[in-house]
C-alpha cells in the first residue's frame, strides 16, 4: 500500500529516506519537500533483508532521485526482533557512508505512538509490543503538539511487570502486545485499545521529519540497534549474513 500524507508544517525540509524492520511489517518511506511524502507499508519478517534495498530503491526511482540527493537516512533503531534491527543498522549503515549522508534513528515504539496518535488523536499512549517469550517491549509517550517525548523509556517487561505498571493513568494503549496477550493484560476499563497500526510507514515519514526539524541527525557511524534483549553472540551464519548485507549496500 503506497500512501502520500499531507505536510509536517516545517520551513525547511530535507529529502529523507526511512524504513522501520523491527516487527513482522516493514515500513519504508521518502519524504520530499513541498512538504509531502510517500509511504509503503510491506510484508517484512525473513523477506526483509532481501527486499529492503530494492524497495528503497525504488521508492526513489520512482521520484527520479537518487541516493546522492537524499539528505539523510532514518531507521528505526527498536527496539524489536533482533534480526529485523540487524537488517536496519546494517542497511542504514551502508547507505549513509556510501552516500556520504547522515542516519536519523527512530524509536520503533515511537512509531506506534504516532500511529495511535492518527487514528485517535491521543497525547498520551502507553505502547506495549509483543517481544516474544513472555515478554513485553513497553513505553509511553506524551505529545507536546509539536514533538514526542518518551515519559518511560522503551524496555523489556515480564507480564507481570508490565500489568503492574498499568496502574498508572493509561488513557490509551497501542501495540501488537494487545492480541497477544490478550485477557492476560490487566487493562483498565477506561483505556482506549489500539491493537493494529493504520500505517506504520506513515508514522515513520512524520517521525524523521520531526527528527530531521530537530538538528537529530547523527554520523552513519551512530547507527545503532536498541538492544533490550541481550544475545550473547551471533551464530557464524548471521555474521556472514551481515557481512553479505552490507556488501549488497556498498555495492
Amino acid at each position: 500500500m503506497i500512501a502520500r500524507t499531507p505536510g509536517f508544517r516545517l520551513s525547511e525540509m530535507g529529502i529523507l529516506l526511512a524504513f522501520d524492520t523491527s516487527t513482522d511489517a516493514m515500513g519504508i518511506a521518502l519524504v520530499l519537500p513541498g512538504p509531502r511524502s510517500l509511504a509503503r507499508d510491506l510484508p517484512g519478517g525473513p523477506q526483509a533483508s532481501a527486499a529492503l534495498i530494492p524497495a528503497l530503491m525504488g521508492l526513489l526511482a520512482g521520484e527520479g532521485l537518487a541516493l546522492s540527493q537524499v539528505d539523510a537516512i532514518a531507521f528505526g533503531c527498536g527496539p524489536g526482533a533482533f534480526t529485523g534491527l540487524r537488517t536496519a543498522c546494517s542497511v542504514a549503515q551502508g547507505l549513509a557512508f556510501g552516500a556520504g549522508k547522515p542516519v536519523l534513528a527512530v524509536d520503533s515504539l515511537m512509531l506506534v505512538a504516532e500511529d495511535a496518535r492518527a487514528q485517535t488523536g491521543a497525547a498520551e499512549v502507553c505502547v506495549a509490543m509483543d517481544a516474544r517469550m513472555d515478554e513485553i517491549y513497553a513505553g509511553r509517550y506524551r505529545w507536546d503538539g509539536a514533538a514526542w517525548q518518551a515519559t518511560q523509556a522503551p524496555a523489556l517487561q515480564t507480564l507481570e511487570a508490565f500489568n503492574a505498571g498499568l496502574a498508572q493513568p493509561t488513557a490509551v494503549l497501542a501495540g501488537s502486545a494487545l492480541a497477544a496477550f490478550g485477557e492476560r493484560l490487566a487493562i483498565p476499563p477506561q483505556a482506549l485499545q489500539v491493537p493494529d497500526p493504520r500505517s506504520r510507514a506513515e508514522a515513520l515519514a512524520r517521525l524523521a521529519a520531526q527528527l530531521w526539524s530537530q538538528g537529530r541527525a547523527v554520523d552513519a557511524a551512530h547507527a545503532l540497534p536498541v538492544y533490550l534483549r541481550d544475545k550473547v553472540a551471533q551464530t557464524t551464519v548471521e555474521r556472514e549474513h551481515d557481512k553479505a548485507l552490507k556488501a549488497k549496500v556498498v555495492a
